[in-house]
């Protein structure tokens, strides 16, 4: 099948299997590796990509499901430096082996541009969906706090 996307601003036509995922189509077609395959059923949040601006499991979508559509991925969440809450992750020392932390930060960037004052109940709800076999939670929920007072609003 013919698909064309949009991913991270650039404008992308392939022939692509019908049964071919979103998340291999990103990381073998186009070759954006980033986007990590960690459970390959929704569950861990890896896969995260945003699909016109809402977060989506990549590994739960068949690439034809986003002809026509807007892809962003963890490569093309900040193209003019470090995003704020790439910057608070780091601050706050909320990753270690890195693996699930594209998909936090796809997860994540939605709801700290929307939220400025978010509790951290708010917080915890939000990376729900995502998880870490490294770190303690605690550092990504200040990471995310501090990142909604930036962005937010």
């Amino acid at each position: 099948m013919r698909l064309a996307v949009r991913v991270n601003g650039e404008h992308y036509e392939a022939e692509v299997e019908p049964r071919t995922l979103l998340s291999d189509f990103i990381r073998h077609e186009l070759e954006l590796t980033g986007t990590k395959v960690g459970c390959e059923h929704g569950v861990c949040g890896a896969c995260t990509v945003q699909l016109e601006g809402e977060p989506v499991r990549s590994c739960l979508m068949l690439a034809v499901q986003a002809n026509g559509r807007e892809i962003r991925t963890i490569e093309g969440l900040a193209a003019d430096g470090q995003h704020p809450l790439q910057r608070a992750f780091h601050e706050h020392h909320a990753l270690q082996c890195g693996f699930c932390t594209a998909g936090f930060l796809m997860s994540l960037e939605p709801f700290v541009r929307e939220n400025p004052e978010p509790s951290e109940e708010q917080i915890r709800e939000a990376l729900a969906g995502n998880l870490c076999r490294c770190t303690g939670y605690r550092g990504i929920v200040e990471a995310v706090g501090q990142a909604a007072r930036e962005t937010g609003g």
